[in-house]
């Protein structure tokens, strides 16, 4: 199981952006020093707290500052953006990159971006689809496109402006090939988009806002749509995200995720429990449909959506989750505000050089134990 790190990112109203962008660039700095494998960053254009307003800006910052680990949007909100020109943006990143890129996808739900865009009234999931089949499109053919799909409402040509002899009339390429890595954020349970990303070879990454219980669904989903092309979906494609906290002791880990007043992960899912309410998007922190509002309290929502411990207690509810979702390829660690640096810094630390090794090594045994019972039969 690869380790990968997500951030929205999440902090105080209070706190200065120069700060709050410096610090999560270090997250990222870090998590490479450590060895994730990639870490996704989210954006949002109106949101204060959420304050990355280019995903692709902000991860152009960290290639000369990184190695190995792949830098992906998390998400790039196709829903405002013309399919060329995000298109070409990408496709440079990846060659900024040399490859180092995973482009995450989104159709984005904030309403008041799309205010701000005047684009409130449009039906913004036709235009997130829409723009990514233009964008694979673009990535596929060579000049002069004409790009006219049945039904979309993106056309893309340079047939009448193009100088093929002084290079004009072309748009970017990816630097991978055929195309980078596509992956898209899934949060509903029963997510009947994640049918779409089987079919068309995107990954899912189940978003760390939903219990776990609904996490099969997703895989479910991702399977009909693989199917459906004749294809067999391979586990090692689907990316869960969860919220941890580890510490050398359970006292610091308790305090730290779950009680102190200025926990950055109480903070967190104050945040997030209230965004969701106000969206209407409440159902997925409910073990049930029926389960009253009521019920879906800070403290209820704290204790079924962070994982805090030991080393060896969180190895342990990750494999428990295993158990319950099936395989996964990848666990992908939600980043916090750095109310105390040093626990931060600690916990990723400790995630990368204790839980997962502890983890893979389990993952390995009940391997080697199946394939041996495979075989005495």
């Amino acid at each position: 199981m690869r380790l990968g790190y997500f951030t929205m990112p999440m902090h105080p109203e209070h706190r200065s952006p120069t700060d709050t962008l410096h610090e999560d660039r270090e997250a990222i700095i870090l998590a490479d020093k450590l060895g994730f494998h990639d870490a996704f960053v989210g954006e949002h254009l109106t949101e204060k707290t959420e304050n990355i307003v280019s995903s692709l800006l902000f991860l152009a910052t960290l290639i000369p500052s990184t190695k190995t680990i792949k830098l992906a949007t998390g998400t790039s909100t196709l829903s405002q953006w013309h399919p060329a020109m995000i298109a070409s943006h990408a496709a440079m990143f990846d060659h900024l990159a040399k490859g180092r890129f995973i482009f995450g996808i989104s159709a984005g739900v904030l309403r008041c971006d799309a205010e701000a865009l005047q684009i409130l009234e449009q039906d913004r999931q036709k235009r997130f689809v829409d723009c990514i089949d233009v964008i694979t499109e673009i990535w596929k053919r060579d000049p002069p496109y004409d790009i006219d799909l049945p039904g979309n409402q993106f056309k893309v040509t340079t047939r009448t402006q193009s100088r093929f002899e002084i290079g004009r009339g072309h748009l970017y390429k990816p630097y991978q090939k055929p195309r980078p890595e596509i992956v898209g954020t899934v949060v509903a349970p029963f997510s009947k988009g994640v049918i779409e990303m089987g079919a068309k070879d995107f990954h899912p990454l189940s978003a760390n806002f939903l219990l776990a219980k609904w996490l099969p669904s997703h895989w479910q989903n991702y399977t009909e749509g693989k199917r459906r092309v004749g294809q067999v979906p391979d586990p090692n494609d689907w990316r869960i995200a969860r919220t941890i906290f580890v510490a050398d002791d359970d006292k610091t880990a308790r305090r730290y995720a779950i009680e102190d007043a200025a926990s950055p992960y109480r903070f967190y899912w104050k945040m997030m429990h209230t965004k969701m309410k106000m969206g209407g998007r409440e159902g997925v922190f409910k073990t049930h449909r029926e389960q009253p509002d009521s019920e879906i309290t800070e403290d209820y929502v704290l204790g079924n959506l962070v994982i805090h411990g030991t080393p060896d207690k969180v190895a342990d509810e990750i494999l428990k989750l295993r158990e319950e979702t099936g395989e996964f390829g990848e666990l992908v660690y939600a980043g916090m505000d750095w109310v105390d640096p040093a626990l931060t810094k600690r916990s990723m630390e400790l995630m990368a050089t204790e839980v997962m090794p502890r983890i893979n090594a389990a993952i390995g045994g009940a391997g080697e134990a199946k394939r041996a019972a495979v075989a005495a039969t």
